[in-house]
């Protein structure tokens, strides 16, 4: 029987006592254990501080008197304390009439908005993204290298063909290149009319005028359900990268107990990328919530009340609320122009983070659940 040459030190001695007959390495592995816990210690409370001090930084400036912005002693403390500014900003961003009661109409406007365009996103994308991981077609890099592109290329630099196109929206527009309504027109003009909006679609060819869908939210939403809606190319990649990763096996063995491919997809793939899809649900619809640019070109103020919009034109509409005459303008301070801003971006983060503390944790355990099935 071979000999235990293990030192038994004892939990019972004291720690110089152990230290000691090991040699110096129970104090180096403690250091260097307390040492990391210190460093990790720093950087979360670094992190949380960054996230932190801005929302304390804007909910200390919106309980402050006008007087105290321009007073060099307080810093975070406000010596006059008021929430007058509240009912300011939301007269200001139509969550409560002038001189009337509280009706979050922008709020709750944005937040249809966001919900129903974030399902028609998701409802397309994950679709497409299966499609694109799971079968092979013709063009199939090419029609991807797109998907890319709409990542990387600003929706900006289309703004002008996507107001041309909703603003006089119609389907087909071949017919101009077989001579309808091309009177004076070269054959590149006809060619061109396809994307700039000018040609003529099946609508005017039946009914002799084009539709102007930029004052209600159709035109997003159509936008959303063919893939070219807000971040659309990133939840394609997203998902199709989660659907690359599922076994094949499991749809094979669906296969073999006679299911089709929608059922194959809905009742055996959806419920798998069930995290993947949770995680662009949320982000689709975080981006929604603070989209200025969709929200300006598709649904003007005119035409219904997004808190966005709102919020973006506070500053042109101070002028006139804080004249004393409605049709004169008065020159609003600076630091009162800041501070009212300030409250409007705190009240638009706190639905998003009740949002997260509601969806956090099942967030994170579908993430850590999520995986392979082989």
């Amino acid at each position: 029987m071979s000999k235990n040459n293990t030192v038994f030190i004892g939990k019972n001695k004291s720690f110089w006592d152990r230290n000691r007959r090991s040699g110096g390495y129970l104090l180096k592995k403690t250091s260097a254990r307390t040492a990391v816990s210190i460093i990790r210690a720093l950087l979360l409370f670094g992190l949380c501080f960054m996230i932190i001090q801005p929302l304390l930084t804007r909910f200390s400036m919106g309980i402050m008197q006008e007087k105290d912005l321009y007073d060099s002693t307080i810093i975070l403390l406000p010596r006059n304390v008021t929430l007058d500014n509240y009912r300011i900003v939301a007269e200001l961003t139509d969550l409560k009439t002038i001189g009337g009661g509280w009706t979050f109409h922008a709020l709750l406007n944005t937040l249809w908005v966001s919900v129903l365009s974030s399902l028609f996103q998701i409802v397309s994308t994950t679709l497409v993204a299966y499609g694109f991981a799971r079968y092979t077609f013709r063009g199939k890099k090419l029609w991807f290298a797109l998907v890319v592109a709409l990542i990387i290329i600003p929706p900006q630099t289309i703004q002008s063909a996507l107001y041309m196109n909703f603003a006089n929206f119609d389907v087909l527009r071949i017919f101009t290149l077989f001579g309808v309504n091309a009177d004076g027109l070269t054959f590149g003009q006809r060619i061109m009319s396809l994307f700039d909006g000018t040609g003529t679609g099946l609508i005017a060819l039946l009914t002799g005028q084009t539709w102007n869908l930029r004052s209600n939210i159709s035109a997003y939403l159509i936008m959303c359900i063919t893939c070219m809606g807000l971040k659309d190319g990133l939840y394609i990649y997203m998902m199709r990268q989660y659907f690359q990763g599922i076994p094949t096996s499991l749809e094979e063995a669906a296969y073999v107990d006679g299911c089709g491919t929608m059922h194959t997809f809905v009742k055996i793939m959806l419920p798998d990328a069930l995290p993947t899809i949770a995680s662009c649900f949320l982000f689709s619809f975080v981006w929604q919530w603070t989209d200025i640019f969709y929200a300006r070109l598709f649904l003007p103020s005119s035409a219904i009340s997004i808190y966005s919009t709102q919020m973006s034109s506070m500053v042109t509409r101070m002028g006139r609320y804080f004249s004393a005459d409605a049709s004169k303008a008065v020159v609003v301070p600076n630091g009162r122009q800041q501070q009212l801003i300030s409250i409007a971006v705190l009240i638009c983060s706190i639905p998003l983070i009740i949002l997260y503390i509601f969806t956090q944790r099942t967030f994170v355990e579908s993430l850590a659940m999520s995986g392979s099935k082989e």
